[in-house]
């Protein structure tokens, strides 16, 4: 069975003292073995990376950045085999697959911006003679722990930022679907990368506290379950390290009285089913105003999401594929169960789903349910399933009410034709990425991402600007050329421009 290593001073590493299957969720079966990483593997990891800060540190950044135009080239050249290992070991459809790989892209053309976005600022004679000016400098040695769920995008959401500014890397991926983030990594060599600038290594908690705990590291970044998110932040920042870790979700839409609810429909089967719904900006939750509206919308649920596709990776006609593994799959079900247990209403039930030829896949079909409340399990915890949740109210306040009260505020969004209404929305919602008639508020590369509340653990955000600061530490520089025939006299006061 193929081994799948790590990636160490540019070279494929193997040393394990453990491995761990890697499934197909299409079909249930193995199809590899992952390298768990020990601590002293890591630690190799780290100690390449710091090897190499000096020389990639001192590099011109518009050297960096012309490593990175190479990398987005050879991104869209290996695009169709990035895909097909996503789709392989993920269970993503293939034009799912490529849309992620395309957000991910757009990472690293922003990336190529670096020797704009480095380039500090200039004040020149803030004081007699003198001037100042600021600048970005890297961290050193930075780390990346990232989900399963988007094996190419996530991954690219932070090392090229972080690369371009200057740092070393070490990326610990999911060891569910490690295959698509290794490879990746591996067109960066070719794109000109000097070996130990990136490193990869594929692991669990032995991986990650090694990380954690390491003074060498001096930055994690993560996107995971809050839960996880929680303990990287604390025990990151506990040993001195800047973090930013991106937790868990339960994104509501409202649908309001005015809504055009056929476009609605349309938007909201992508939105929540799309990727099987393990997304962390899927839209589970969506709150009708009124009772009429929660009566139509669920009428037109019921005779659509019977339309949908659900199968093989490789089969484009497919709408979404499998979850990633039987333990996920049998979770999903345990929700709705528990919903179904609670009181709430199963109109469309997906947990006898069975695609013919893929019986054995980690299948979950489209799930709907009616009469949600907000003291259910279903509704206080994140399913990352294909299950929508409809939740009844008498007022736009009393649906963003149960917005604000729950812990999660990662994305939201509201359907409306009223703008005074979009505009209170928007305005007041305790929610940190919102959408007007958009399920989907996912900010583009030039922006940044991140939620409020439990959904987020720091102060940056990912990738954008703020990516940008996070991988970097402002220095203020002051400086004043005297004049070499002039004595000067000591002074005891502080500077002023009086």
């Amino acid at each position: 069975m193929n081994i799948i290593g790590h990636l160490i001073q540019g070279q494929l590493n193997y040393d394990h003292t453990r491995t761990q299957p890697v499934y197909n969720p299409s079909t249930g079966e193995q199809c590899r073995q992952v390298a768990i990483a020990s601590k002293a593997t890591v630690e190799q990891a780290i100690a390449a990376a710091e090897a190499a800060f000096p020389a990639w540190r001192d590099t011109p950044v518009i050297k960096r950045a012309r490593v990175m135009f190479k990398f987005k080239e050879l991104l869209e050249k290996n695009a169709d085999q990035i895909c097909a290992l996503i789709g392989e070991e993920h269970g993503k459809i293939v034009h799912d697959a490529a849309g992620e790989l395309q957000r991910g892209i757009e990472n690293v053309e922003y990336a190529c911006s670096a020797p704009e976005f480095l380039k500090g600022e200039f004040s020149k004679n803030v004081g007699p003679s003198i001037d100042s000016w600021s600048e970005f400098q890297p961290l050193g040695v930075v780390a990346g722990i990232t989900p399963f769920n988007f094996p190419a995008m996530v991954p690219l959401w932070m090392f090229p930022m972080a690369i371009v500014c200057g740092n070393t890397f070490v990326l610990k991926p999911s060891e569910k679907d490690p295959s698509a983030t290794l490879f990746i990594a591996q067109l960066l060599k070719e794109a000109g990368l000097p070996d130990g600038v990136m490193n990869v290594v594929n692991g669990d908690k032995e991986a990650v506290d090694t990380l954690l705990y390491d003074k060498r590291v001096q930055a994690v970044s993560f996107v995971g379950s809050t839960a996880i998110a929680e303990y990287i932040y604390q025990t990151a920042t506990s040993t001195g390290k800047r973090c930013q870790a991106l937790g868990g979700a339960k994104n509501h839409a409202i649908i309001m009285p005015d809504a055009d609810l056929d476009n609605v429909v349309s938007s909201l089967l992508g939105a929540a089913f799309g990727s099987s719904g393990e997304r962390c900006m899927a839209l589970s939750v969506a709150i009708a105003v009124g009772d009429e509206i929660a009566d139509s919308l669920i009428s037109k649920f019921a005779d659509t999401i019977s339309q949908l596709k659900y199968g093989h990776f490789s089969d484009k006609n497919n709408d979404f594929g499998p979850v990633i593994t039987a333990q996920h799959k049998a979770k999903v079900i345990g929700y709705i169960d528990s919903a179904e247990q609670q009181g709430a209403t199963i109109v469309v039930d997906g947990r006898n789903a069975a695609p013919l030829g893929y019986e054995n896949g980690f299948y979950v079909g489209a799930t709907l349910i009616d009469q949600v409340t907000p003291n259910m399990t279903s509704y206080k915890e994140e399913i990352f399933g294909p299950v929508l949740q409809i939740m009844r109210v008498k007022t736009m306040q009393e649906a963003m009410d149960l917005i604000d009260q729950h812990e999660y505020g990662n994305g939201t969004c509201i359907y409306t034709r009223d703008g005074e209404a979009a505009r209170y929305f928007s305005d007041h919602i305790k929610v940190g990425m919102v959408g007007i008639n958009v399920p989907l508020p996912v900010p583009v590369a030039y922006h940044s991402f991140g939620g409020w509340k439990r959904s987020l653990f720091g102060d940056l955000y990912a990738y954008g600007p703020d990516g940008a600061r996070f991988y970097t530490r402002r220095k203020t520089i002051t400086q004043r050329w005297p004049s070499a025939n002039v004595r000067e006299g000591a002074q005891f006061s502080m500077p002023t421009l009086n």
